[in-house]
């Protein structure tokens, strides 16, 4: 199959790629496009055979479900039997933006793969002018993971989805690099006190400041063997092919572990700006120190970009558990399968 990898942006007229792509997406196939968290990979989400080829294509296991994007607020009560007070307010305040909420489906209207059994699905607007307009000229909901090889970081740019589906998938709209880079955040709305299943742009902080107190799955709730009721919440995630370990952010702890490992690998040095004088083999910058919003921009970039190098261990340093750094620790955490580098 051959991958078409189409340009759009605000500047010139687009309706032919537009066309394109949904012309592929109502007959049944998957399309790539941008939002303003990752790249998506959507299928018309009321269509099980168009559904099952994301799986296929990412080689993701059937028990994850997926997120629903949708191109209007209004569209949710199309999908879900009850909205509560709760999801109306996160909708007025987050909407369009990086947040699913989870709630309550109706039943048998989306595809039984979107939900993987669950009684429950995740559903967003996102907050990204490709991402709207292929929406609302499809007039569907888009059944979206992100765009890459199950287990792989995230696509943030049109290269990476090309470089882990090329030939598997039929369309890539190509938006350019995403803003926030990180997936969206998930709340479940259907429990007493709403719960972030998945951390995102969208803090803990900023939900309770409109919604009041939410709470957060503990590391054991996370590992559950059950079916997860978001992605991200049980498997490893976001790795590059060598293995990744967390180090402090610290210049003398890490000189320390390069002396160590120097003899038997090449290694690779994920860290911010002020690190890059460290003789790491390979440096990848995760851009100002404390700036959380560039981390969060670079990150999946930074993963990927050593899949290109000949490294044979990679050292991330981590961040504060603070805003969108509980985003990116989730995803570090996950790329790394919970592993800290300790010295000998």
């Amino acid at each position: 199959m051959r991958t078409l990898q189409l340009p759009v942006d605000d500047f010139v007229d687009n309706s032919e790629n537009y066309t394109q792509a949904v012309d592929l997406l109502k007959k049944g196939e998957v399309v790539a496009f941008p939002t303003e968290t990752v790249y998506g990979l959507g299928a018309v989400a009321t269509d099980e055979k168009a559904v099952k080829k994301i799986f296929d294509a990412k080689g993701r296991p059937s028990d994850n479900p997926l997120i629903v994007h949708i191109g209007t607020a209004e569209e949710i009560s199309l999908y879900t039997s009850y909205i509560p007070e709760v999801a109306k307010i996160c909708i007025e305040a987050f909407w369009p933006g990086p947040l699913t909420i989870v709630l309550h489906v109706k039943p048998n209207i989306l595809a039984p793969s979107v939900t993987a059994g669950l009684d429950t699905v995740g559903i967003r607007m996102p907050d990204h002018p490709v991402a709207l307009k292929l929406l609302q000229t499809l007039k569907a909901p888009l059944a979206a993971p992100s765009a890459n090889r199950s287990g792989k970081p995230s696509p943030t740019k049109a290269d990476h989805v090309f470089e882990d589906l090329q030939g598997i998938i039929p369309c890539i709209l190509d938006g350019g690099m995403t803003g926030i880079g990180v997936e969206s955040t998930v709340l479940d709305v259907t429990l007493e006190t709403p719960v972030i299943l998945r951390p995102g742009g969208v803090t803990k902080e900023m939900l309770e400041a409109v919604i009041g107190p939410v709470d957060e799955p503990s590391i054991e709730q996370q590992k559950i063997e059950s079916t997860p009721k978001a992605p991200g919440m049980k498997y490893t995630h976001y790795a590059p092919n060598a293995p990744v370990y967390l180090i402090d952010a610290n210049k003398e702890t890490i000189e320390n572990a390069l002396e160590q490992l120097k003899s038997e690998h090449k290694v690779a040095l994920l860290a911010p700006e002020s690190f890059k004088d460290i003789k790491a083999d390979y440096y990848f910058s995760f851009g100002e120190a404390h700036n959380l919003e560039q981390m969060s921009a670079t990150l999946y970039d930074a993963l990927r970009a050593c899949d290109k190098t000949d490294a044979t261990i990679i050292l991330a340093t981590a961040t504060t558990k603070s805003g969108v750094g509980t985003a990116i620790m989730n995803r570090l955490e996950k790329a790394a399968g919970g592993n800290w580098f300790s010295l000998k």
